[in-house]
């Protein structure tokens, strides 16, 4: 009783207890979740659990403050721990207003050869949520099993609601009204062992009821279990660096249907409207180069003051500019958005945009704006931080030692990594499982915010850096690196300009590994999963030094802990063959043999070779061997080439969005005239497309949002538009380009306007997931895959080092696309 009158009293004191009869109750909207102005709750929307995404998701007052409400077999799951799948579509009830959706353990898809393996215990069940709205903005969820849980999962397994941390730090917690504290900003102690010798931290509260941020009108929240095992607060930081606070009870032991009910009440701010948000680049503009600004608008804001362009003087004062027009966009997603042309500004100097008493961040319109401090971060900043097997300098500051100079090892046979790679029953090569490969101690960048060495990534990279060297010939140099010393000294030129050395890094990794294993390596991983999670400097992943296979194996040190002599050297794996993978290697071969011909002739030679040897022996079909076929025929001018590309028009002009960019590029040196004509109509068909794809979203790209960011395909796209509008200039206007490059720099949707890229513009992400997101911190260059879509409708960029899906650097496009796309703008707007 004692608990019940808590409750009431709760509901009371925070405003939950009843609802003003001028807001509308929560209800079924037609994009199948819970709405009510300034609250959304979704089912099954998302499924991504491991990235955060998932089962039951509540947005509050705009932020989304709790996901992932789902069952799930751990107390605080991690990134590989086992997850159900989802069966079949949500089912509504429009009569009651109640969105379920059925599940089962295991996921047969993620636990299947071939896939990212987890390991699951021996336990099938299924199971149906349910989420219903209740009185004064409450939902319920409950949970019905199909049949009673076997008598050892009895009372183990768990429905939980994940909590985000960085809206919840430094706020207050209550339990019942008898267990209060705030939420910390690092997982503190204490903690035990538990029955199987897995660690376990001590929960924050055990109770009935618990109010989450009760001092915040924006964000408080009551969840209240009805049926199941006590609540317990948790924070899943304990096990996992990138875990979220949890809200976790048990099932009812030996129930089946009503398994577990918890009634939620969020509290809504009344007649709640987000502010407006303006988008504009976060660097600005050149004066010949298309300009809008975005204001995304809640769909609820009548509102309309002024929208205004602003030249900012010295003393601070605005000079409201009057040549520019406004447009009201329309509604994308969930907003509504207005649109300033100010296309003809072209004065030089500082802007803001202000609508009513808000202000945009400066930036500036100037014929120089991407000449310097734009595409240069990356170059002299993200790429040397990403080089393995090197010393990374940086002034008073290393970015990490010379790393994994114990490379590689020969992967075992028939083994199924975490990661994803997978070694077969043979080797392909004649080195034997667990010898250690020599020459691939050299050269490759550690891709994304691991450090696995990808074939694609790395030949992808080096495509990317050619491409970009030869379309603008910039000889930018303020980078020593030192192949023979294996240091790089950042902020100290040496006489050569970077991109070459790095395409020089990038073909050591690659030729080393055909040169030495007979076949394009798949990718260079750590064996374990405790080396693959570590943060921090990465020469701490292995003790540097190749494994003595003839040492005892009891004097065998644990792998993972930093201890000389342990089998910590990372394996390579060759034996899973993938035609997309070996074109991509093979091309990024023969183009790192035309930008080194002079400066390692050597290795250039080397490279050419490997790259026709390949070209012999790849099996794949005549369309996945184009783009091999375009670097042979630039490296060598012979028409064995040509001829072949000519040959395949019909199906380039079938696909011609993937591959019309990469033929454009060697387009004079097709001489057939039937060719031309089938890829002239397909350029033409292909045009239309993406113009008419521009017009449905405010941003002018084609643009379709995905639970992954969208800024490397974006960026991707500007990048392929550049050869295209080369070809065709009366067809593919640069505009599209441009918006693309002005949507990673910050104009594009959702709350969070930083440019996508760390350390560019007036604003950008500098909390991303690099290598050094344990610090909460960036690699100035690095560009992160973007703002991400929460389904169906909601935009999101969180600031938290630990999305991968929002804020990850990754080599390959992910990096030179954006290079080559900011070196683009400079060169087509001051040509």
């Amino acid at each position: 009783m004692k608990r019940n009158r808590f409750l009431l009293a709760l509901l009371t004191t925070l405003g939950l207890a009843s609802t003003s009869l001028s807001q509308a109750q929560l209800a079924l909207n037609e994009l199948e979740y819970l709405e009510t102005q300034g609250l959304n709750v979704m089912l099954a929307h998302d499924y991504y659990p491991e990235g955060h995404q998932g089962g039951v998701s509540i947005i509050q007052n705009g932020l989304r403050v709790a996901t992932n409400g789902d069952l799930r077999l751990e107390r605080t799951p991690g990134q590989w721990s086992p997850i159900p799948a989802k069966i079949g579509d949500r089912t509504i009830d429009a009569a009651s207003e109640a969105i379920s959706c059925r599940f089962q353990y295991p996921d047969h898809k993620r636990n299947r050869k071939g896939f990212n393996p987890i390991e699951y215990p021996d336990l099938e069940f299924a199971y149906t949520l349910t989420i219903q709205p209740a009185a004064d903005n409450s939902f319920t969820i409950t949970v019905d099993l199909d049949e009673q849980l076997p008598p050892e999962w009895d009372g183990q397994v768990s429905f939980m609601l994940e909590l985000f941390p960085g809206f919840l730090f430094g706020k207050s917690f209550d339990m019942d009204g008898q267990q209060q504290g705030l939420f910390p900003i690092q997982a503190n102690g204490p903690g035990d062992y538990d029955a199987n010798g897995k660690y376990q931290i001590q929960a924050l509260a055990k109770g009935d009821a618990l109010s989450i941020a009760p001092e915040s009108d924006a964000q408080r929240l009551l969840i209240k279990r009805q049926i199941g095992s006590e609540l317990e607060l948790v924070d899943g930081r304990g096990l996992h660096d990138n875990g979220w606070f949890i809200v976790r009870s048990t099932l009812a032991k030996g129930a089946t249907r009503q398994a577990l009910k918890w009634t939620i009440t969020p509290n809504v701010i009344e007649n709640w409207i987000s502010e407006p948000v303006i988008q504009v680049s976060q660097v600005g503009y050149h004066p010949k180069q298309q300009k809008h600004a975005i204001v995304e608008l809640d769909k609820n804001d009548s509102a309309r003051p002024t929208l205004s362009l602003n030249r900012l003087l010295p003393d601070g004062s605005l000079q409201p500019i009057v040549n520019t027009t406004t447009e009201d966009w329309g509604r994308f997603l969930r907003y509504d958005y207005l649109r300033l042309d100010f296309s003809e500004v072209r004065q030089q100097g500082t802007y803001l945009v202000t609508y009513g008493d808000l202000r945009s961040n400066p930036f500036r319109i100037a014929s120089d704006i991407f000449t310097r401090h734009v595409w240069q971060p990356t170059l002299e900043y993200f790429l040397p931080a990403q080089m393995c097997h090197m010393r990374v300098n940086d002034r008073y500051r290393v970015w990490h030692g010379a790393c994994h100079l114990d490379d590689a090892r020969l992967a075992p046979l028939d083994h199924n990594h975490f990661d994803g790679y997978i070694q077969g029953p043979d080797t392909r090569t004649h080195y034997q499982p667990g010898e250690n490969v020599p020459g691939l101690n050299r050269g490759g960048w550690h891709d994304a915010g691991d450090d696995d060495l990808r074939v694609e990534s790395q030949a992808g990279t080096i495509l990317g850096l050619v491409q970009t060297y030869e379309a603008f010939n910039q000889l930018y140099d303020n980078t020593t690196i030192d192949q023979n010393t294996l240091t790089v000294e950042i902020h100290q030129p040496d006489g050569i300009p970077d991109i070459i050395q790095q395409i020089e890094h990038g073909a050591l990794t690659v030729a080393a590994g055909y040169r030495e294993l007979g076949v394009l390596y798949r990718g260079i991983i750590n064996p374990t999963l405790r080396q693959y999670v570590i943060l921090g400097d990465t020469v701490n992943m292995t003790d540097n030094l190749p494994f003595d296979s003839s040492v005892s194996k009891d004097q065998i040190p644990e792998i993972g802990q930093g201890v000389t002599g342990s089998p910590d050297d990372r394996w390579v794996f060759t034996t899973r063959r993938s035609p997309r993978h070996e074109v991509i290697g093979a091309s990024g071969l023969a183009a790192a043999a035309r930008a080194l011909e002079s400066h390692n002739p050597e290795l250039a030679a080397e490279c050419l070779a490997y790259a026709e040897k390949l070209w012999t022996e790849i099996e794949a079909e005549d369309l996945q061997k184009i783009p091999l076929a375009i670097e042979l025929l630039l490296s060598t001018h012979k028409p064995e080439y040509a001829n072949f590309i000519a040959q395949q028009a019909n199906p380039i002009a079938e696909r011609f969005e993937f591959l019309g960019w990469r033929v454009s590029r060697v387009i004079d040196q097709i001489t057939d005239k039937t060719f031309h004509q089938k890829f002239r109509a397909a350029a033409e068909a292909y045009s239309k497309e993406i113009i008419e794809a521009e017009t449905k979203t405010p941003y002018g790209v084609p643009y379709e949002p995905d639970i992954w960011g969208a800024g490397w395909g974006i960026q991707r796209f500007g990048a392929q538009q550049y050869y295209l509008h080369q070809a065709y200039p009366e067809l593919f206007s640069k505009d599209l380009m441009l918006n693309a490059l002005n949507f990673v720099l910050g104009c594009h949707p959702g709350t969070n306007t930083a440019s996508f890229v760390s350390g560019v513009g007036s604003k950008s992400l500098t909390v991303a997931y690099g290598l050094n997101r344990a610090d909460w911190s960036f690699i100035p260059g690095g560009s992160a895959s973007g703002t991400a879509l929460i389904r169906p409708d909601y935009p999101e960029l969180l600031t938290w080092p630990f999305l991968w899906q929002q804020t990850e650097y990754v080599l390959g496009g992910g990096t030179t696309d954006y290079l080559f796309l900011a070196q683009a703008a400079d060169y087509l707007l001051n040509q």
